[in-house]
């Protein structure tokens, strides 16, 4: 079950200066950052807003550590820009299981760990109308079905 959009992820080659105007144009403050060395992306998440389940909307800034990642690769063909919008679920494996029943693909066979521990996995874009479409989990929103995928 898809509760929000979670965050809407963003290429950018400069994670600094993303973050300064994302700041200055929006107000828009950051209530994350990390390394995450698996995704090879410094990231931050920028909040928006509040929505009805109690989470919230983010953008979420993504800079390449190394060459390899997936944004390196996204940038080097695409530029800046929208790279992927997310969704959150209180159940990222029972999401996921509606999903492949409907006949999407998954680019991961189990969850893996996204921003702030959450778990996450991605829909192909080739089945999403060319959309990379991410699941979300929040860490504190485990459910017996995905504690189990951990």
């Amino acid at each position: 079950m898809i509760t929000r959009i979670d965050h809407i992820g963003i290429a950018c080659r400069d994670l600094d200066a993303s973050i300064e105007f994302y700041k200055t144009t929006y107000g828009f403050e950051v209530v994350h950052s990390e390394v995450n060395e698996e995704q090879g992306v410094r990231e931050a998440m920028l909040r928006i807003n509040g929505t009805d389940d109690g989470g919230a909307s983010y953008l979420q800034l993504l800079e390449p550590t190394r060459e390899d990642s997936t944004i390196a690769k996204y940038l080097a063909k695409h530029g800046e820009g929208v790279h992927h919008i997310a969704f959150g679920t209180p159940d990222v494996v029972a999401t996921t299981e509606e999903a492949t029943r409907t006949g999407v693909r998954v680019l991961y066979p189990a969850p893996r760990r996204g921003t702030s521990n959450s778990s996450i996995n991605f829909l192909h874009p080739k089945d999403c109308h060319g959309v990379l479409t991410e699941l979300v989990q929040a860490a504190d929103a485990a459910t017996p079905s995905s504690a189990n995928s951990h």
